[in-house]
């Protein structure tokens, strides 16, 4: 058996699944002196891959989960560790149907075979099923099992095979020393290792191993149930662990699973049973395996009840009895997302709150990133950069896994919002906007208005104009306040609250050209222009990927200001200090800096009335910035606009802000002025101008040229991805992004259905479209375009279909509507020109 050797170039601390796959890619992708440590014995060192039920199905409302799913799939397919067996997700109500035919969509946009069948399609796959007790079921045919522990053994021994790697089990991780901001040494209970790169890949453990080196790896362990029933006589004859296509009974939120002779029944139904990773047993102490709790049959008795009407004559076969039943210990985060990449102190990364179906995929993704800067599936979502302060709490990640584990198998709709651990942060005009009558959403911990009661006057102004949705579920978390707040800005003037942007100041010191520098490398645009300039450029990684797209304001010669959007904000501020050159510092200012929005064809006459300074089109041009004094107050003005509409963003202090905001509202009121939400701001403004965001349109696995936003020139200074980004524009794109109207709404019912975002594009009469990466078609955004009366979608179409006037359809719940392409680049369906926001 290996010893604690005394240096390495990297050391991975778990092996479970995923630190297999992540030594085995590090291997294969050149890395050649890789430790990997345990505290339990091999190939089952007592994690949680050692009692998974290790089933995989493969749809998920996630393109980013899917696509790790999927290659995780591939990976075990070619270990030959992996059976199909098929799997049905089963519906007891219509509601659930519903959810059904929304996985449908999901399963087409992904490229996954599956269909919507009846309970007697079931009954044939499963003869000991009672029909009576649902209603229909979604099959996936490709679903399967997989021998997760095998699989693990298999990438282990192909990397000791290299001579790459040195595998020390029953060895504890007792601390991680951190030295100028950089992982140095990993001290273990046999001995110290040297590394600059480390990797905490141990589950359910992982926040105990990031605390050591003071970072937050936000997930808590949480109780999954599981009983195994046997011997079932309709099972023994059958040949190998798997014949029997698994059921997934998502009403009752449980799942039965053929082991052999037995059947597998697990439970999401029960209550969040969550503990601390400092409390799970040792190896000693533990009866089975440290992640394997002691049963809890009050939890589990409503749910085997339910198994039982489902699969009577097979649970409750004579001389079936529960032969093992545990509380297994999985992951889970405060946002549902695995926990990936470099974390805060260099050279520290993790791979946590990871699950079977995706263990391989997630090995293969951060290795890449690791190596080479990126990795070919963007995990952007999972990145562990995105988390705020509030979210690293233990105490938010309990309240939020408290709230989410229920929903595990539940209907959890888009727009969801999320009821725990609320009123994190409130911007300076909270009071104002509870008086107004404000919906609030949250974005990273900040309570956004997405709409205001106050404002439901309006409906009877605009009448049918506002689009009402009359189906439940499309008009769920929505209200159509937002096209009649949307309708107003459109004709007066909008007011709107945007504190949740982050903001950063990159500086350096006079004459050095440090901060100039650093956002010159960051950013595609021009940086190199004259103070008081604003800039909106992408931002790329090293294969010419969206990292993020954003504003930069340059301030002074060595001043920057960037402006980002709160969900990923963290994320692009991480990116940014990675890139900052010797001398230029980079300060946060979310906190203390609020940003308030006026836009419309009254914005110039509205603040005017309170400034004195120059507001025309000639004296204060778009794409400028400069300090200005609004009744009394200072304030940092940019004539820019995400809705298309004349107006500013202004930035001043959170001391000043809740008086500025009252001032433009009084001073719009003469104008029609209203507040506006950010449901105007985030969807029907933007997408009436074709405006893309990043993490819906815009992410690492699509190109500026796709997203149609090239610059004639590209500018000479170097930068992060420029070298692909030239080869870019010299190919032919492999999709194009377009803009589509939806032609008719009316279902088969005759009820009026609305997209909401994700659903695939097809030819007119259903068939399938793949563009030149193999991709599907799927919308990126949906949403009301009150300005043109039409609901809109953006989707990447293969460049053959990308033509102004095409004809294709959307699938929507399992039925087609038509729709028309009105763009195939950016040119904005409302305003073309942009004459407006002059």
């Amino acid at each position: 058996m290996a010893t604690v050797p005394s240096k390495a170039q990297v050391v991975v601390i778990g092996a479970g699944i995923v630190g297999n796959s992540l030594v085995h890619h590090l291997a294969r992708l050149g890395w050649n002196d890789i430790v990997q440590l345990d505290m339990g014995p091999l190939p089952n060192p007592g994690g949680s891959t050692g009692h998974a039920s290790n089933f995989i199905f493969l749809t998920d409302h996630s393109r980013e989960i899917t696509d790790l799913t999927l290659d995780s799939v591939e990976q075990y397919q070619e270990m030959g560790v992996f059976t199909k067996s098929g799997g049905f997700e089963i519906a007891r109500t219509e509601e659930r149907m519903e959810e059904l035919r929304r996985r449908m969509s999901s399963a087409k946009a992904f490229g996954i075979e599956a269909e919507i069948v009846d309970p007697a399609f079931v009954k044939e796959k499963v003869p000991f099923i009672e029909t009576d007790q649902f209603i229909g079921a979604f099959w996936q045919p490709e679903v399967g099992v997989v021998d997760s522990l095998r699989a693990g053994t298999i990438m282990r021994e192909r990397a000791m095979e290299t001579g790459a790697l040195t595998v020390v089990p029953n060895v504890e991780v007792t601390d991680l020393d951190v030295e100028d901001g950089r992982i140095t040494r990993v001290h273990t209970t046999d001995g110290s290792i040297e590394a600059g790169t480390v990797v905490i890949a141990c589950g359910v453990w992982s926040p105990k191993i990031g605390d050591m080196a003071g970072i937050s790896i936000p997930l808590t362990p949480a109780v999954h149930q599981m009983i195994s029933v046997g011997p079932c006589p309709q099972l023994a004859e059958t040949e190998g662990e798997i014949t029997f296509p698994i059921v997934r009974d998502m009403d009752t939120f449980c799942y039965e699973r053929q082991h052999g002779a037995d059947m597998e029944v697990g439970s999401y139904a029960h209550r969040a049973i969550l503990h601390e990773p400092e409390d799970i047993p040792t190896i000693e102490q533990a009866k089975l395996s440290p992640t394997e709790m002691p049963f809890t049959d009050e939890d589990f008795d409503p749910q085997l009840e339910q198994a039982l009407e489902l699969m009577p004559e097979l649970l409750g076969a004579d001389g079936a009895e529960m032969r093992y039943a545990i509380n297994g210990l999985l992951s889970l985060t405060c946002d549902g997302q695995p926990i990936l990449g470099e974390s805060l102190v260099k050279g520290l990364w993790t791979a946590a709150a990871v699950w079977i179906k995706e263990g391989p995929g997630v090995g293969r993704a951060v290795a890449e990133q690791m190596t080479q800067g990126y990795s070919e599936i963007d995990i952007h979502h999972c990145d562990i950069a995105r988390f705020y302060p509030h979210q690293m709490r233990r105490e938010h990640t309990r309240l939020r896994t408290t709230e989410s584990f229920i929903k595990t198998y539940g209907i959890v709709h888009p727009a969801e919002q999320y009821e725990s651990d609320r009123d994190q942060r409130l911007s300076p005009m909270h009071d104002s906007e509870q008086k107004f009558g404000a919906v609030f959403f949250e974005a990273v911990g900040w309570e956004r208005p997405q709409w205001y009661e106050s404002n439901s006057d309006l409906l009877e102004v605009y009448g049918d104009a506002v689009m009402p949705r009359e189906h439940e579920w499309d008009s769920r978390w929505w209200s159509p306040i937002i096209n009649a707040e949307h309708l107003r800005m459109r004709e007066a003037a909008g007011v709107v609250d945007l504190t949740a942007f982050c903001l950063f100041d990159i500086e350096g010191p006079e004459g050095s050209g440090s901060a100039l520098a650093s956002v010159q490398q960051t950013c595609v645009a021009q940086c190199d222009v004259a103070v008081g300039k604003v800039i909106y450029t992408p931002v790329l990684d090293a294969k010419g990927g969206f990292v993020s797209d954003l504003t930069v304001m340059r301030l002074g010669e060595d001043h920057f200001r960037v402006v980002t959007g709160g969900a990923h904000g963290q994320s692009d501020k991480k990116w940014f200090a990675d890139r900052l050159v010797e001398g230029a510092t980079l300060t946060e200012l979310t906190d203390e800096v609020s940003t308030i929005g006026l836009w419309g064809p009254q914005a110039r006459e509205i603040l005017a009335s309170l400034s004195s300074d120059d507001l025309s089109h000639e004296g204060f041009g778009l794409l400028t910035c400069r300090e200005i004094t609004v009744d009394g107050i200072s304030v940092l003005a940019s004539r820019i606009s995400y809705v298309g509409e004349l107006g500013w963003e202004l930035y001043v202090s959170f001391a000043d802000a809740a008086a500025l905001w009252e001032k433009l509202l009084d001073a719009g009121q003469p104008h029609g002025a209203r507040p506006v939400g950010i449901g105007v701001y985030a969807t029907t403004g933007r997408i009436e101008k074709s405006y893309r965001a990043f993490g819906y349109e815009l992410d690492a696995e699509r190109t500026i040229v796709e997203a149609s936003m090239q610059r004639p020139k590209v500018k000479a200074a170097d930068f992060v991805g420029k070298a692909d980004y030239l080869k870019q524009r010299e190919a032919d794109p492999q999709a194009v992004l377009c803009t589509l109207a939806v032609d008719d709404h009316t279902s088969a019912s005759g009820v009026k259905r609305y997209m909401l975002g994700g659903e695939p594009i097809l030819t007119r009469d259903g068939g399938t479209l793949t563009d030149g990466h193999g991709h599907h078609p799927h919308v990126t955004t949906a949403g009301s375009a009150p300005s043109l009366g039409k609901h809109l979608l953006l989707a990447f179409l293969p460049p053959a279909e990308a033509s102004v006037g095409n004809e294709l359809a959307v699938s929507y719940m399992e039925e087609l509507y038509p729709v028309t392409v009105v763009s195939a680049d950016a040119t904005p369906a409302f305003d073309p020109d942009n004459l407006r926001m002059r």
